[in-house]
């Protein structure tokens, strides 16, 4: 199995660096990872270094709460797009799905598939927060809206990609939209497990450990 295809390598760090950003692309390159995840700040700079490629340039949007007002996340994802963006990894409004203020979840999903103008569209649930009814819910409402995929976690929050979690959003969204396991994935019997139960796409900071199958050392992603 190629496992470079599945992964988005990522680095998301508040600290993270020019010479930082620049060693992921590398990286991403000499690997064919599917595509660099980095902070909206630095997609114009990953989309200049990879130009050219095949790797593709993936940004976060009301990252990492989700509490962005629904038009802050539009233009956000307006900006990364025009900076050279073509995936856009969104965090829903996890407070509005617990108020049951499901209309509010689904047209904040839907402005930002609008603003990314048929560019692929992730959204992130932020499932150790939510209960399993919640996680279905959330599934429910992205595919309602038109997103291509829905993901576990941002990182930053309680808990990460679980393969009970993997399957109960494979189970949800069916065969044609993809999903993402991000938070903790750091090795490849870990990354094979969310591939077996349903993952088409693994965020990681530990990419090169993951194909070169070493133990990550990475916390978070």
């Amino acid at each position: 199995m190629n496992l470079n295809a599945y992964i988005d390598h990522t680095l998301l760090k508040p600290e993270a660096t020019r010479a930082m950003v620049d060693k992921l692309c590398e990286e991403a390159k000499a690997y064919s990872f599917a595509s660099v995840c980095v902070n909206p700040v630095w997609v114009k700079h990953a989309a200049q270094a990879l130009a050219g490629t095949s790797v593709k340039v993936c940004t976060v949007i009301g990252f990492p709460l989700g509490a962005s007002t629904t038009e802050v996340k539009a233009f956000e994802t307006k900006n990364a797009i025009a900076n050279g963006a073509t995936e856009i990894d969104m965090v829903l409004n996890v407070g509005a799905l617990k108020s049951n203020d499901l209309q509010l979840v689904k047209e904040d999903i839907a402005a930002v598939v609008k603003a990314a103008e048929g560019n692929l569209v992730k959204v992130i649930l932020e499932t150790g927060l939510l209960t399993d009814d919640e996680k279905v819910t959330a599934c429910r409402l992205a595919v309602e809206a038109g997103a291509d995929y829905v993901k576990t976690s941002t990182g930053f929050g309680p808990g990460g990609a679980t393969v009970a979690d993997i399957a109960l959003m494979r189970k949800t969204v069916g065969p044609d939209i993809g999903v993402k396991a991000s938070g903790g994935v750091r090795d490849r019997a870990a990354t094979l497990a969310m591939i077996e139960a349903g993952a088409t796409r693994i965020g990681a900071s530990a990419g090169v450990a993951i194909v070169s199958d070493q133990a990550g050392s990475e916390s978070g992603y």
